[in-house]
C-alpha cells in the first residue's frame, strides 16, 4: 500500500495494469513517459562544483512537461505571480461552464474541434449576456481557462471564467 504517494509512484504501480484495458492517446502516453522519467537522469544531468571546498553535486534534469507535477510547480507559481501583476484592484467573478457528462466520449474523440467550439460558445454567451443592458450593458474583459481533469482522475470538461464585472446589475 502506498502512503502519501507521488504521481510517479502511482503511475509505476497502476499504469501497467491500466494499459491492459485502455489505450491512451499519444499525448497521454508521452506525458506518462515524461513523469516516470523526470529527474531520474533519463534527460541528462548537470554537475555543480563548489569553488571553495570542491564538493560536487549532481542534478538530474526535469522533463519540463506541462503536466508533470515534479517540475512544473515552480514555473506555474511564477506564471501566477506574473499574471497577478496585471490584475486590477477590483472584484472578480468566477464563472464555470460545464459540458454534460454524456458528451465526454464525443469530446474525447474530437478534442481539437470540440474544445474550440466550447471556447467560442462560452465567449459568445458571456459577451451576449454582458452587452444586454438588463445585465451589465458593457463589454467585459475575461480570462478563459480550460480544465479537462478534476482533482480525481475522472474525465470532465469545463471552462473557468474570471470576469472583473458582474453579469447582473447590483442595486
Amino acid at each position: 500500500m502506498l502512503i502519501d504517494p507521488t504521481m510517479r509512484e502511482v503511475l509505476r504501480h497502476f499504469y501497467p495494469k491500466y494499459l491492459d484495458s485502455h489505450t491512451p492517446t499519444e499525448r497521454q502516453a508521452k506525458t506518462v513517459h515524461h513523469i516516470l522519467n523526470c529527474k531520474t537522469g533519463a534527460y541528462g544531468m548537470n554537475v555543480s562544483k563548489c569553488g571553495k571546498c570542491g564538493h560536487i553535486q549532481y542534478h538530474n534534469n526535469s522533463c519540463r512537461d506541462r503536466a508533470c507535477p515534479m517540475c512544473q510547480a515552480l514555473s506555474n507559481e511564477m506564471w501566477v505571480d506574473a499574471q497577478n501583476e496585471n490584475v486590477l484592484d477590483i472584484d472578480y467573478y468566477h464563472l464555470v461552464f460545464t459540458c454534460p457528462g454524456e458528451l465526454n466520449p464525443l469530446i474525447y474523440c474530437n478534442q481539437k474541434e470540440l474544445y474550440s467550439l466550447f471556447f467560442h460558445a462560452v465567449a459568445e454567451t458571456i459577451l451576449e449576456l454582458s452587452e444586454d443592458p438588463v445585465h451589465m450593458g458593457a463589454t467585459p474583459g475575461f480570462i478563459s481557462i480550460m480544465h479537462t481533469w478534476g482533482s480525481n482522475p475522472l474525465l470532465i470538461f469545463f471552462k473557468k471564467i474570471f470576469n472583473p464585472f458582474p453579469l447582473a446589475k447590483l442595486p
